[in-house]
C-alpha cells in the first residue's frame, strides 16, 4: 500500500512539474514581464524530463523560447546577465551538438534580426565565443550548415549581409560539400521563383568573396547561355574564371577584408565614399535591413 502511494504521489508531482513547465513556455509566447519570466524560470521544481530529478530552466533553454516567441526584452535581459551562460549549447534533450550555435541558427531561421544582433554583439566580447558565428549545426540534423547557409536557403537577403558583415564565412561547406553560394546558385537553377531574392543573396556572398571556389561552378561551366542571361555576362565570366571581377567589386571586397566585424556596419558608413557606393544606406545595425540596395547594377 505504501508503494502504491509513493508511485501515486510522484506520478502526481510528476503531472504537476509537466503543467508548470507548459507555463513558462506560455508565458515567454504571451511575451510576459521579465521579472515574473525569471521568477518561474529560477523556481527549483519548474522543469521536469522523465527519470530526472527536479531542477530549473537554464538561461539558455530560455533564450531558445525567447527567439522562437520573438520576445526581445527577455533575451536583452538573459544575454546581458548571462552573456556565456545563454549561449551555451541547451542539454541533451534538446538534440544539439556540443559545437553547434543553435541560437543564431534559431534567429535566422526565425527571422529574428533584433535577437540575432544582440547575440552577435555578444559573441563578439566573448573572447570564448570567437568562432561561434561560423558553428555548423547537427551534421545528422541539419547537414553541419552554419546560420549563413540557412540564411541563404531562405533567402533573407537582409541576414546574409549582417553575417557576412559580422564574420561570417562564406567559403565553409555543409555536410554535402556545399558553400552558402552553391546554396544560392542551387536555388538559382532549380527554380525561377524569387530571383530577385536570390540575386541579391548572391551579390552579397560575391562582397565577401574574393576568391569564390565553389562546386556549382561546373554546372555553370556545362550552361553558359542558361546562366548569361540569369546572372548578366560579366558576372557569369567572372564566376567560372574568364575574367576578373569588375574594379568596383575588387575595391569593396579589398575594404570589407581590412574593416572590423565586430563594428559592422558602422564601419561601412564611415569610409570615406559617396553614399551611393556602400553596400547598405542605413546607419542603424538594428535596422539596417531598410532601403537596402542591389550594390552591382
Amino acid at each position: 500500500m505504501a508503494s502504491s502511494n509513493q508511485a501515486s504521489l510522484q506520478d502526481a508531482q510528476s503531472r504537476h512539474c509537466k503543467f508548470l513547465s507548459y507555463m513558462f513556455y506560455q508565458a515567454v509566447r504571451d511575451h510576459k514581464p521579465v521579472w515574473m519570466l525569471e521568477d518561474m524560470r529560477t523556481m527549483e521544481y519548474f522543469y521536469w524530463e522523465e527519470n530526472a530529478s527536479q531542477r530549473t530552466y537554464s538561461p539558455s533553454e530560455a533564450l531558445l523560447y525567447a527567439v522562437v516567441h520573438n520576445h526581445l526584452p527577455y533575451a536583452q535581459y538573459l544575454l546581458s546577465h548571462f552573456p556565456e551562460e545563454a549561449l551555451k549549447v541547451p542539454g541533451e534533450h534538446f538534440c544539439y551538438c556540443p559545437s553547434s550555435a543553435p541560437h543564431l541558427a534559431m534567429a535566422v531561421t526565425y527571422d529574428r534580426r533584433d535577437i540575432l544582433g544582440l547575440i552577435i554583439s555578444i559573441a563578439h566580447k566573448q573572447p570564448s565565443l570567437n568562432s561561434y558565428i561560423n558553428r555548423t549545426g547537427c551534421f545528422h540534423l541539419e547537414d553541419g550548415k552554419t546560420p549563413l547557409h540557412l540564411a541563404c536557403e531562405l533567402l533573407r537577403a537582409e541576414t546574409v549581409l549582417i553575417l557576412l558583415g559580422n564574420g561570417a564565412s562564406p567559403h565553409i561547406k555543409d555536410g554535402k560539400g556545399l558553400t552558402p553560394l552553391d546554396v544560392i546558385l542551387e536555388q538559382m537553377w532549380d527554380s525561377k521563383v524569387n530571383v530577385a531574392s536570390k540575386k541579391l543573396c548572391l551579390d552579397y556572398l560575391l562582397l565577401f568573396m574574393p576568391n569564390p571556389q565553389f562546386k556549382m561552378q561546373k554546372v555553370l561551366r556545362e550552361h553558359p547561355e542558361h546562366w548569361k542571361v540569369l546572372l548578366g555576362e560579366d558576372k557569369f565570366n567572372s564566376l567560372v574564371g574568364k575574367t576578373p571581377a569588375s574594379l568596383y567589386l575588387q575595391a569593396m571586397q579589398t575594404i570589407l577584408q581590412i574593416l572590423p566585424p565586430s563594428h559592422f556596419p558602422e564601419s561601412i558608413q564611415e569610409l570615406p565614399i559617396p553614399q551611393a557606393l556602400k553596400p547598405l544606406p542605413c546607419s542603424d545595425k538594428q535596422h539596417l535591413t531598410k532601403n537596402v540596395v542591389n550594390v552591382f547594377p
